[in-house]
């Protein structure tokens, strides 16, 4: 791992075992683009790379030079208007009305290991040996204004994760209204593009297409980071697959606003833009004032999709999530949602509760509905009181009930959120979002607080605080169940309502904070309606979350599927719920729902009093099950085999470390009859390892395995009748390999 700057062709290039980036300062100042990809070796000179030529329609920078326009240049940290036609990374509104803004370089810093940005998550490092950072400064000299960008190159894995902050070095204050954190023009557009999309219930489903000239881009505009949009994408090559090939991810770690696109211009020239949603993005800078963005990582690979996402896991599993839970198993817990809804009692909870216990669940977590008078979802949020009237002895009575029958306690909060019908609203009227002289939208009868204010987060914090302080509270479960609409503070003044989206998550990151640093043996679950705001941000504060309301395992197969690209199983809620199931009515195998759960966090959303005993046998099985696999199944390698979005079956593993154990999850939606014999090539195996297979003993070498595959015929592939032991729609089998001598 380096970064070295030769200061004789003022080429910088940073490069590790896997990956060079090499960029250069140009005659005109600026930072051009030369190359990112697999690692190559160091020398002195890559300014040829850089290449130039007269074109029609071409406006150029210097008089009597019809070689050297920014319209055809890869830029670093490109601006609009001084010859470069195309999307810039930040733009400057200055006093006079213009935006031409013109950075140059001025330094350079080389230091070990990574700073901390401020206020924002980020990824970090433990020791100055993990990573090396390069802090280029660049001025435009008529402003004043300062840009600082960072690259960090981590030690092992294709990564590099970038920022930038602006400084106002000028005497006049100027508005930022686009300030990206990643700009890559990469030479040619020979990629495949890959997006995580849906919506509410059916979060992260793969989207791809070929990169045709033109915009491509995804993004959220709803003040979180949305159902709709992963803050999350990937270009590969079209000949990439799961095993092979070269691809770009690139992920921004923020929860708010953002824009991820591709631009390919008249040339093929691909311009990847990673930050902020520039729209309605306006941010104050007065003289001496500064404004930093959030990360972007940039993760290369050659070993395909799959090496991707293993260095992603990698990184925000030890890099990014931070605490005592980040390396720790998971408990298996019980949510009462589905199982009561608002309708229950602490002797009811108490009742689930103790079947639970009995089945092996460590964890109890009280869902909505125990605070003021909560009985639907039109009154009480806001007010962090337990009813009497449902816990006589409040949260603290009932968590302690929950210790002396050998289960810890988990609690659910919407902090961020306010109904009308609620004493805290009644006293706080206008501490929502909310625009003057406008109606108030509702989104499920409730209202976003003003989170850019202090004092609302203050309080937010004292009634939370004040909570895990007085009971015996190890799990928070932190919903957000609507996105902001008539986005205004009665705070800021009417040139700063620009900065209010961006501040709302400021001020949901500094109560993370808060809480995380108070309360650190505590285990956050972010959740925002299930996935709503399921992105990297989210991750430094809370190590997993829930990752859709949607629990039916057959829509979970394409959900779980399509997140594993970026996030790591450590950090997938996943819940048995009942059957039928809740949010789509089908029915699926009690064995089923497990075997899809197994790959994430691992719990129960029903209530299990309602199941037979032959079910709270099969419950306690899968208990003890992950119980014994879980840390492997949590912080394995994790390959997928088989795609629920390109056929019936779906296949996916994860290998311990030592390699010396795995676990293959198999899973077909529909049942046919006469059917092919069938079989999964497998990944990640030792070639010369023997593999018993637990199931039914059978021997194989770790590359009969992976080359010739994991045979999962069954009775489908012949006539189907009564005697078909196994062959349902809906089916799956977890297979167990085990190394042996």
């Amino acid at each position: 791992m380096a970064i070295i700057y030769h200061e004789s062709s003022k080429i910088f290039h940073l490069y590790n075992d896997t990956v060079s980036y090499i960029m250069m300062v140009m005659k005109n100042g600026h930072l051009g683009q030369l190359y990112c990809g697999k690692k190559i070796h160091d020398k002195e000179d890559f300014t040829y790379l850089l290449e130039k030529a007269g074109r029609s329609m071409t406006s150029y920078l210097y008089e009597g030079d019809r070689t050297f326009s920014l319209e055809h240049t890869r830029q670093e940290f490109p601006v609009y208007g001084t010859t470069d036609y195309r999307q810039p990374a930040v733009e400057v509104l200055q006093e006079n009305g213009s935006r031409i803004s013109d950075f140059q370089y001025v330094s350079h810093c080389i230091r070990a290991g990574k700073p901390k940005l401020e206020g924002l998550p980020a990824t970090y490092t433990e020791t100055d040996s993990e990573a090396q950072t390069v802090v280029i400064t660049l001025q435009d000299v008529v402003t004043g204004m300062r840009a600082e960008l960072s690259y960090s190159i981590f030690e092992e894995g294709g990564v590099i994760a970038r920022n930038v902050r602006l400084v106002n070095n000028g005497t006049a204050s100027v508005h930022l209204t686009q300030a990206m954190s990643l700009c890559l023009d990469l030479p040619d557009c020979d990629y495949e593009w890959l997006q995580f999309s849906g919506c509410w219930a059916r979060e992260r489903h793969i989207r791809h297409r070929r990169l045709v000239q033109g915009t491509q881009a995804v993004g959220s505009m709803r003040g979180n980071s949305s159902h709709e949009h992963n803050p999350f994408m990937v270009l590969k090559r079209p000949t990439a697959d799961e095993r092979q090939g070269e691809v770009l991810g690139f992920s921004f770690v923020y929860s708010g606003n953002f824009l991820i696109q591709a631009e390919v211009d008249a040339h093929d020239v691909t311009r990847v833009l990673v930050g902020i949603h520039p729209s309605c993005f306006d941010w104050k800078l007065e003289s001496g004032a500064s404004f930093q963005t959030p990360e972007a990582v940039l993760v290369y690979s050659d070993q395909g999709l799959n090496g991707m996402s293993q260095t992603f896991h990698r990184l925000y599993q030890k890099r990014l999530a931070r605490g005592c839970w980040r390396d720790r198993e998971r408990p298996i817990l019980l949510n009462n949602w589905e199982a009561t809804y608002f309708d229950f009692d602490e002797e009811q909870l108490i009742g689930i509760a103790a079947r639970a216990k009995e089945c092996g669940v460590e964890l109890f977590v009280l869902d909505d509905g125990w605070f003021g008078e909560r009985r639907s979802d039109r009154a009480g949020l806001g007010d962090w009181t337990a009813n009497p009237r449902l816990l006589p002895g409040g949260i603290t009575g009932l968590a302690e009930r929950m210790e002396e029958m050998g289960l810890q306690f988990g609690l659910w909060f919407e902090p961020e959120m306010v109904n009308k019908d609620s004493d805290f609203y009644r006293r706080h009227s206008d501490w929502i979002l909310a625009t003057p002289g406008r109606s108030q939208s509702h989104g499920r009868y409730q209202h976003v607080l003003d989170f850019s204010r202090k004092e609302v987060v203050d309080e937010i914090y004292r009634m939370m605080s004040g909570i895990l302080r007085e009971a015996k509270v190890s799990y928070v479960k932190w919903d957000m169940n609507r996105s902001i609409t008539e986005c205004y503070s009665a705070a800021l003044p009417a040139d700063r309502q620009g900065e209010v989206f961006h501040r709302y998550i400021l001020g949901v990151y500094d109560l993370y904070e808060r809480l995380t640093a108070e309360f650190p043996r505590v285990l956050f679950e972010s959740c925002a309606s299930g996935g709503g705001r399921f992105d990297p941000g989210m991750l430094y504060y809370a190590p997993q979350g829930w990752t859709s309301d949607d629990s039916d395992a057959v829509e979970r197969l394409k959900i779980q599927y399509g997140t594993s690209f970026c996030y790591p199983l450590s950090s997938i809620g996943s819940h048995v719920s009942a059957s039928p199931n809740h949010q789509l009515l089908r029915r699926t195998p009690l064995h089923t729902r497990a075997n899809v759960a197994y790959f994430g966090t691992f719990g129960y959303e029903l209530d299990l009093n309602a199941l037979t005993g032959a079910e709270i046998t099969q419950v306690k099985e899968q208990i003890c099950f992950m119980k014994k696999y879980r840390r492997l199944l949590q912080f394995g390698t994790f390959y997928r085999l088989q795609s629920p979005f390109e056929g019936n079956e779906t296949a996916w593993m994860t290998v311990s470390e030592d390699r010396k154990t795995a676990i293959v999850g198999w899973y077909r939606v529909l049942n046919h009859v006469n059917g092919n014999f069938a079989r999964v090539r497998l990944a990640g195996l030792r070639p010369d390892y023997r593999y018993r297979s637990v199931s039914d003993g059978r021997i194989c070498y770790g590359d009969e395995l992976m080359y010739l595959g994991l045979i999962t015929s069954d009775d489908t592939a012949s006539e189907t009748g009564m005697d078909v032991k196994s062959c349902g729609d809906f089916e799956s089998r977890i297979y167990v390999l085990e190394s042996v001598e």
